[in-house]
């Protein structure tokens, strides 16, 4: 979708919600908020995730400000409800999670717009939230609106919102670059690409802790999400089974959505972790973390595994070229077809059992370059700044 086109759409549709929105705007004047705030976290769910875990992290490094979180989307599992526990929190998506009824939406967009609007020096922020988007043609010109992004999956239709939203900050230098090519695609005014930013997530960053362990330790950590392609780990795992290749391959995350874990018995499956000691066991356990996905953005268990001093092996896909070097501090899959995926990964694997002395290296490297980019200190800073003080556009 074109700027243009979405801005037209966004244009067509409010006319068709007004009338709910105004008995919302109307509400909201009626019952305001409470706990009075002047910081709205527009955020999907607690559920399990890398995007998640950041959008706690940022609550935290403004915790002060006491924000309003605003869960918007049905949770698969509320895994990380425990990181947001200290918060005011406000789950809609009862309410306005429903095409059936999608009035309802209509008509908290507007009891939110009332309790935004009437608070003073506002700020909203989206963190890959789809309800935030809804938001912005509801609320006042003065208040703040920045946006967080982690993957390409939006910037089709975010594109008709970028008028309105003050701020646009990526996890990633790619992502950055691949919006302001889509800005000179679509004849974007020139001037909001001044608007955009780019930021580190953050991990906290222990001691370097070695591991010695008698065969390859090979994690997989994440959901089992279609984009993941677990199934492609699941035959790297057996490929190097059947050469009795001394690897040992874990998985973590609800994985069993898309593999039958009784057919890899020599694997070990853990589930969803929601023990952090565990999962911390699991991170110094393991030589390497593995991923096969169709596209990723940075995710926080690659940035966490280098914390720790491990080999990242994944696909050469979005932005993990920007952290995970080949032969420098990881492994790079660099083949799309999915069976020469599974063959080159196994490979590779086969050649670092075979050059233990690669595994210590690439990992020490890594965890350099952890320590350089993802500080909590740096990634508070900088948040607090877009949030309330980034002017320079």
């Amino acid at each position: 979708m074109s700027h243009r086109k979405g801005v037209l759409k966004r244009r067509l549709e409010y006319i068709g919600m007004f009338p709910f929105v105004l008995a919302g705007l109307i509400y909201g004047k009626l019952f305001p908020l409470k706990k009075k705030t002047s910081t709205f976290l527009f955020y999907p769910s607690a559920d399990i995730g890398g995007a998640i875990k950041v959008n706690a992290d940022i609550a935290d490094c403004i915790k002060d400000k006491r924000p309003l979180i605003i869960f918007s989307k049905k949770p698969r599992n509320n895994g990380h409800a425990e990181l947001f526990k200290d918060f005011d929190c406000l789950d809609l998506h009862k309410k306005i999670d429903n095409k059936l009824f999608h009035f309802v939406n209509f008509f908290w967009r507007g009891v939110l717009a009332s309790w935004i609007n009437s608070a003073p020096n506002a700020v909203i922020f989206g963190g890959e939230s789809l309800f935030f988007y809804k938001m912005l043609a509801h609320v006042k010109p003065g208040v703040r609106r920045i946006e967080l992004c982690h993957l390409d999956t939006w910037l089709h239709y975010s594109i008709g919102f970028i008028d309105l939203i003050t701020l646009r900050i990526f996890s990633t230098i790619k992502l950055m670059h691949d919006v302001e090519e889509q800005y000179k695609q679509n004849g974007v005014d020139a001037t909001y690409a001044k608007r955009l930013r780019f930021a580190e997530n953050m991990i906290p960053i222990g001691p370097y802790e070695p591991v010695h362990n008698p065969q390859l330790e090979v994690v997989f950590i994440g959901r089992g999400a279609p984009q993941k392609r677990v199934p492609l780990t699941a035959g790297i795992a057996e490929k190097l089974h059947q050469r009795n290749a001394p690897v040992h391959f874990s998985f973590v995350g609800d994985v069993e959505n898309v593999i039958d874990p009784a057919k890899y018995p020599y694997c070990k499956f853990y589930g969803n972790v929601r023990d952090e000691a565990l999962m911390q066991q699991i991170y110094h356990n393991s030589d390497v973390l593995i991923l096969t996905s169709a596209y990723e953005g940075l995710p926080l268990v690659v940035m966490q595994m280098m914390a720790h001093g491990r080999i990242i092996m994944s696909t050469a896909v979005n932005a993990i070229p920007d952290y995970v070097r080949h032969m420098e501090n990881g492994l790079l899959i660099k083949a799309t077809d999915e069976a020469e995926i599974i063959e080159e990964g196994a490979s590779l694997l086969q050649w670092l059992t075979e050059h233990p002395e690669a595994k210590e290296r690439f990992g020490k490297r890594g965890r350099e370059i952890a320590i350089e980019k993802f500080s909590g200190e740096v990634f508070c800073r900088e948040y607090t700044n877009f949030l309330y003080t980034d002017n320079n556009f």
